[in-house]
């Protein structure tokens, strides 16, 4: 039997973010239960291959996502040569409370509870906006992540964070652990390990096992946070 067609509302748009615009892929499935905003890791954007199969993991679960550059062109040429911006958590994580803020304004959008998935950096930059804005952000995923970058912000996350770690990238997984002590106590938190798996997950399957798990979280929770809200 053949699988059902996929049907998506997609569309791009340019945000204003503090003094820049920025540039998001807006897809959302018919009879979404939620809505992910992705925060790209080191040198990664809304084009990347990586990011947007995992995205379609999560259309197929029922989750629409926004998929945004959070540096513009000229940022990420400057960043491109000297890896600066990607290590800067203020900014990107300002980036992402801004592109919060303009989800929140569009009709069609704003119904959706909503999660972070961040990579890298952007697991940083995620956690950060999440303490910012604690109220709007019912889940969060870091996959491969350097939440311990987000820095005191963590001590203010309330929202269920589950933490994806290759089996293989044991200073990550290191980093994972500690920064999951600095969240409140009574904050949901989980760490799953993809054994065999490295930093960036390209081993056969490894992604696929990293989208699987994060659409099932949050699945769960923005589900559980919709019928709270109705």
């Amino acid at each position: 039997m053949p699988a059902p067609t996929l049907t998506l509302e997609q569309f791009t748009v340019c945000l204003k973010a503090g003094d820049v615009h920025l540039q998001a892929d807006v897809s959302v499935p018919s009879h979404a239960t939620g809505l992910v905003l992705f925060a790209h890791g080191s040198g990664s954007g809304r084009f990347s291959s990586r990011n947007r199969h995992v995205a379609h993991i999560f259309h197929e679960g029922g989750i629409g996502t926004v998929l945004a550059d959070l540096l513009t062109e000229r940022e990420e040429a400057v960043d491109a040569q000297t890896a600066r911006l990607r290590f800067d958590i203020r900014l990107l994580g300002d980036r992402v409370v801004a592109i919060t803020d303009w989800i929140a304004g569009q009709q069609q959008l704003a119904y959706l509870p909503l999660g972070y998935y961040g990579a890298s950096t952007g697991a940083a930059a995620a956690l950060k906006a999440a303490a910012v804005r604690a109220s709007s952000v019912g889940a969060i995923v870091s996959r491969g992540g350097r939440p311990d970058l987000a820095g005191p912000a963590l001590s203010r996350v309330i929202a269920p964070c589950l933490f994806i770690v290759g089996g293989l990238d044991l200073e990550v997984l290191r980093l994972n652990r500690e920064a999951m002590e600095e969240l409140p106590v009574d904050t949901r938190r989980r760490l799953e390990l993809v054994p065999g798996a490295t930093h960036l997950f390209e081993e056969p399957g490894a992604l696929d096992t990293v989208a699987r798990l994060a659409r099932d979280w949050f699945q769960r929770h923005l589900h559980s946070r919709s019928e709270t809200l109705n």
